[in-house]
């Protein structure tokens, strides 16, 4: 990303801007399925791969770029949240369950 920003001369990405584009690119990823239910998610990821790959795309690139920026290591930070997930949902309290840790 960093050599792809700075060819543009694209320095005005901050923490600010980036948490603002990721939730826009989140957005339009979440459009595509707005409305729908049950059969009809499926039928639109079908009908929608390519739209949907490139929004799921955006949201990673501002992930990617936000780390880069702010010396993130998302290995580090993905293996540390999959370890406090796996404390606060043990499986033989929440398997199938749709609920949060506060609320069982």
């Amino acid at each position: 990303m960093k050599g792809f920003c700075d060819e543009r001369e694209w320095n005005y990405h901050n923490a600010k801007e980036l948490a603002i584009d990721l939730n826009i690119e989140a957005g339009e990823l979440l459009e595509q399925f707005r409305y729908l239910e049950g059969k009809e998610i499926d039928d639109a990821f079908k009908e929608k791969k390519d739209r949907i790959c490139d929004e799921l795309a955006d949201v990673l690139m501002c992930v990617c770029r936000f780390a880069e920026l702010y010396e993130i290591d998302l290995s580090d930070a993905y293996a540390k949240k999959i370890k406090e997930s796996k404390a606060k949902y043990p499986v033989e309290k929440f398997k199938g369950l749709k609920k949060k840790y506060n609320e069982v």
